[in-house]
Formats: structure tokens, sequence, C-alpha cells
């Protein structure tokens, strides 16, 4: 019972960097959540499917390399995995373009094999997913992939969603998105939503307005992420602030939330107070918006030196 899961979908990226050639590197929303939380220490691993081709074969490489477990990723044959790419602006904001639709990843609970991940998942302490994973899987992948939450809830492990939000991913079908991350809130014991996100989906009108709804569902612990508006805890039983110490200018806010979440869970498992993994959250997500990308660099990241 020492592992997180985390589930969800790795892609190739193609990033254009400042003189407008682009760089070849890999992530996806849980998956660099994994490698921050193999980064902090936390012994974790990702499940997925990815293809059996030189791409994927990096990113295995890159797993084992972060020291991210990838026993629970299945291999399709003659497949490869999916490929977004992102332009920047002048303001450090983002566009993505996806070429996702036939990567593996989405029929993972669907794919020989899929039993026995969630069988490990079920033995995890805990099991990390997204809106973004949620988004990937039909309505059977669906119905097994919660089937499996709820095994996992009953055998003590901790789930944590975070409300990534994508309206593509949803071919803007928000009533869709809607229903399916509300029966992921009803099998989750931690959410770490980002609140413009809520809004879009919800249309909250505050942070404290997300967490009234989030905690409607059972939820025990809510971290509602807002920027440099720092996040708004919601956990044993109180409701506070907890500001961001620094507030800095982003080069790139790509992976800004994954972070954040690696950083909090990591403190919460090692037994740090919520209001102590926040700060812990913030200060990840802080380095992490300073550099181009999702995963940035281990030597420009101060405490991950190994």
């Amino acid at each position: 019972m020492s592992k997180v899961i985390c589930v969800g979908e790795v892609m190739v990226e193609l990033a254009r960097g400042s003189d407008g050639r682009f760089g070849l590197a890999f992530g996806g929303d849980t998956f660099n959540t994994a490698v921050y939380l193999a980064r902090a220490g936390t012994e974790v691993a990702y499940a997925t499917a990815l293809g059996d081709d030189a791409f994927s074969a990096g990113i295995l490489d890159l797993a084992h390399a972060e020291g991210v477990d990838t026993g629970t990723v299945l291999q399709v044959r003659g497949r490869n995995p999916g490929l977004y790419l992102i332009t920047t602006d002048a303001q450090g904001e983002r566009s993505f373009h996806y070429w996702r639709d036939n990567a593996p990843a989405r029929v993972l609970f669907e794919l020989d094999g899929w039993q026995a991940i969630a069988g490990q998942m079920v033995e995890a302490k805990a099991v990390y997913f997204s809106g973004i994973t949620l988004s990937l899987y039909s309505n059977v992948g669906l119905g097994r992939f919660l089937a499996t939450l709820e095994m996992v809830g009953e055998a003590g492990g901790l789930r944590v969603f975070d409300g990534n939000f994508r309206p593509r991913g949803w071919a803007g079908d928000l009533g869709r998105a809607r229903t399916v991350f509300a029966e992921a809130l009803k099998r989750a014991s931690v959410a770490l939503p980002t609140f413009e996100d809520e809004v879009a989906l919800w249309g909250d009108a505050s942070p404290a307005a997300t967490i009234e709804r989030i905690t409607t569902y059972g939820v025990a612990e809510v971290v509602v992420k807002n920027g440099a508006g720092g996040a708004l805890v919601h956990a044993e039983g109180r409701t506070f602030e907890v500001p961001v110490e620094h507030v800095v200018s982003p080069v790139d806010t790509t992976g800004a939330g994954d972070s954040f979440n690696a950083g909090y869970l990591a403190a919460r498992l090692a037994g740090a107070s919520p209001e102590d993994a926040a700060q812990a959250g913030h200060r990840l997500a802080g380095e992490v918006i300073m550099h181009r990308g999702a995963i940035i660099p281990r030597a420009a990241a101060s405490g991950t030196h190994h």
C-alpha cells in the first residue's frame, strides 16, 4: 500500500521555442504529476496504454529515468501515442493543438490486461486521475474505471481527482462532461480543481462556491487552485486560504496545476498538514512556471538533485 498510481495519457509534445523551431518532449497532465511526485520521493506508477513505436519507447525511457514505475502500462502493437503542439504568446499563455483520437490510452480499460491494472489500482495507497483522464474513455471504459475507483475506496485508498477541464476533449458536450465529473466526484476523496476550469464547466461564482458544490458529493478534502490568487483549502473540517508567498511573472504556465498537485499530494502522503502541503504545491508550481515546458529540467528544480 505504498504506491500512488496516476492514470491517463502521455503524449508526444512539440513546443515552439523562441527561435521558432519546435522541440520534442513528452507530457500529459497526470504524467507530469507522476514525474513530479517521483522527484519528491513518492513511489509512483503510471497507468496508460502506449504503442510499440519509437515514441512509445521514448516515453517509457523517460518514465524509467524519472523513477516512475511502468508496470501498469499496456502496449498495443502497431499503434502510436497521441501528439500535441504548443504555441505560446508574448504573455506566456499557451495554445494547444491535438492529434490524439487514435491513441491507445483511450482504450486502456477495454484492452486485454485491464483487469490486472485495476487490481494494482485497488492495492495502491492513492489513485490520481483528472478530468482529461475521464475525457479519454468510452462509456464502457468509464464504467470500468469508475467501478475500480469504488473498489479503491473500499480498500481504503485515496481517490485524488484533478478536475482539469478541456472543452475540446468533450467535443463541446458540457452535459456529458458534467455528468461524468459528478460520477467521479461521488467516488473521490480528494479534489484538486482549478477555479477557472470550474467556472467554465459549472459557472461557479467563487472558489468558496466550488468547495460548497464539491463537498456536497462527499469529498472530504478540496483544494481550489486560483493561480496567483493562491489556493482555497477545505480539509479536516475547516476552510482556509493559502496565498502564494512569491508571485512571479510566468515564462510558461504549462504544468503549473500538475506540479502544484504533485507538491500537495507528496506532502500530504508524507504526513504534512493541508496548509504546509499547499505551500509545497505553490513552491513547486512557482519553479515550474519559470521554465518552458510541462516537465522542467531536473537541474532547474531546487531540492530535486539526486
